[in-house]
């Protein structure tokens, strides 16, 4: 889609790029970016993994260039907060300070086109193990590597076959009941949250799982992943909310390289979804 003008939403919403690990699908956001734009931007944390650059420095050019494509559409006009994470918990210290026009917050009240009133918070504030058993948080932090690496075996594989991209963990995590429990658990603590600060609906991150869905009177949202599924919210011009995917590998593409295909697929669309 060379030269083609960028869709442009009201709203944007990207979280759990994971910048310093070797899983960030860095070059995929960077094409994403360069084909949407949007009013406002929010950065729903986990942008920057500090754990894992603590334990061993990865920045290729690439995760640079993230930086530097959010802060150009900083200077062009876009307001964007970065909300902190706890991946790179290190950014709430910093909570009112701009940085190359880029506020950063650790909550915030995102009003939509139609009137709505959304909680926007990364959402680990919401998961016991990160908040009460640190170690344990670190330990499940080294599973999820392993189960990237899994992921980086069988994209290989599908490649040789010539088959689409699919991911491991984003399939364990449906199919997983304990993995499953989780999700469920975390989405009914959130929508808790939402109702006691009197919103229409919450918007986070955290768990890498995308998802629309409606609670009774609260509407859930979670914008997913730069690692394994590359999605991202966005809000129509008419207030309507809906995730786009931007992460396939083509079949006939040489093995090891992954080719960016800018075309929107439609995942959940907010107007499927009950209105709250």
């Amino acid at each position: 889609m060379p030269g083609a003008e960028p869709r442009t939403f009201r709203s944007m919403f990207i979280s759990d790029v994971h910048l310093g690990s070797k899983a960030a699908k860095a070059e995929f956001l960077i094409d994403f970016l360069r084909h949407h734009d949007a009013d406002i931007i929010y950065l729903v944390g986990d942008i920057v993994d500090g754990w894992r650059l603590r334990r061993n420095w990865h920045w290729p050019q690439s995760h640079n260039d993230v930086v530097q494509k959010l802060l150009r559409k900083a200077r062009k006009g876009a307001s964007i907060t970065y909300i902190a994470g706890n991946h790179d918990e290190f950014a709430r210290q910093f909570q009112g300070v701009h940085f190359g026009g880029i506020v950063v917050a650790d909550r915030v009240i995102h009003e939509t086109a139609d009137g709505k009133r959304f909680l926007v918070i990364h959402g680990d504030q919401f998961d016991t193990v990160v908040h009460n058993a640190r170690w344990l948080a670190y330990l499940g932090d080294y599973a999820y590597d392993a189960a990237m690496l899994v992921n980086r075996v069988v994209t290989r594989l599908r490649q040789v076959l010539g088959l689409p991209y699919w991911s491991f963990s984003s399939w364990a995590k449906v199919n997983v009941k304990k993995a499953v429990n989780f999700i469920g658990s975390f989405q009914t603590m959130l929508t808790e949250e939402a109702r006691r600060s009197h919103v229409d609906g919450v918007i986070c991150g955290h768990i890498h799982h995308a998802a629309i869905e409606s609670y009774e009177d609260v509407q859930y949202i979670n914008t997913g992943d730069w690692v394994e599924s590359c999605t991202a919210v966005v809000e129509h011009f008419d207030g309507q909310m809906e995730i786009l995917h931007w992460s396939h590998v083509l079949p006939e593409a040489p093995v090891g390289s992954e080719v960016l295909v800018p075309i929107d697929i439609v995942a959940i669309k907010g107007r499927a979804v009950q209105a709250a």
